[in-house]
């Protein structure tokens, strides 16, 4: 039986506390209704759908389950990683322990699943763009190591299996003039078949690569971007 699997980040809920959305653009009103409309109508619960980061306004891990019971309940098997904002996310084995059965949380790590193994990890603001700090560079250095460390996982996994890797990001992997950073160059000596991104918004859209390099299909997957719609990826 052939699955699809489908990308959307930067969901931004917040069912603990009222946070509305359409602060940010009228286009934000009760996006998660539009998303959760589209989701209904094109993911059967045998799919997968990947989230890229920034899933809930929470701040304590508490006050994000009410988010990922209502991820939970929709199609399909999830699969996500932290954003910068997801700052309910702390211990990833907390994390887990109140997770839905449907859903799965990747952290210096990766998960097969069918014929495809999901890895990633956060980033960070890339050097070389506006206000790099010294401190940006530190933590920048620090998620290379990890997505290393997940990548690493995935290629265990698919000594035998080979299947195809996926990889999430939740920063661009891209700086802001569409050039390749040691991020890319990493990714391309392990031959992903999609990396899926998000974190940009608005403006930022405009410079957000898009498509093949060295012959792996990036994605932008932040949902306002998509029209709160999501999108396809296999």
């Amino acid at each position: 039986m052939s699955i699809s699997i489908y990308a959307i980040g930067d969901l931004h809920l917040s069912g603990a506390k009222d946070k509305p959305m359409d602060v940010f653009g009228e286009n934000w009103a009760n996006h998660w209704n539009k998303i959760r409309i589209d989701w209904e109508q094109k993911v059967s619960d045998e799919d997968i759908v990947l989230i890229p980061g920034d899933i809930s306004w929470a701040m304590k891990l508490q006050d994000a389950v009410i988010d990922l019971d209502s991820i939970g309940s929709l199609p399909g098997i999830k699969i996500m990683i932290k954003g910068n904002h997801d700052y309910w996310w702390s211990s990833v084995s907390k994390v887990r322990r109140v997770l839905p059965p449907s859903m799965h949380v990747l952290q210096n790590d990766s998960l097969s699943l069918s014929c495809f193994t999901f890895c990633g990890t956060r980033g960070w603001t890339n050097p070389g763009m506006k206000d790099f700090s010294e401190q940006d560079a530190k933590v920048y250095n620090r998620e290379l190591q990890r997505l290393r460390l997940s990548l690493e996982s995935a290629g265990r996994n698919n000594e035998k299996a080979g299947n195809s890797i996926i990889v999430m990001l939740h920063y661009p992997p891209f700086d802001d003039k569409g050039h390749a950073t040691e991020m890319v160059r990493i990714l391309t000596q392990y031959k992903p078949a999609h990396v899926v991104y998000g974190h940009l918004h608005d403006e930022g859209t405009k410079y957000a690569f898009e498509g093949i390099y060295e012959n792996t299909q990036y994605h932008l997957v932040s949902c306002d971007y998509l029209d709160f719609r999501l999108k396809q990826i296999i």
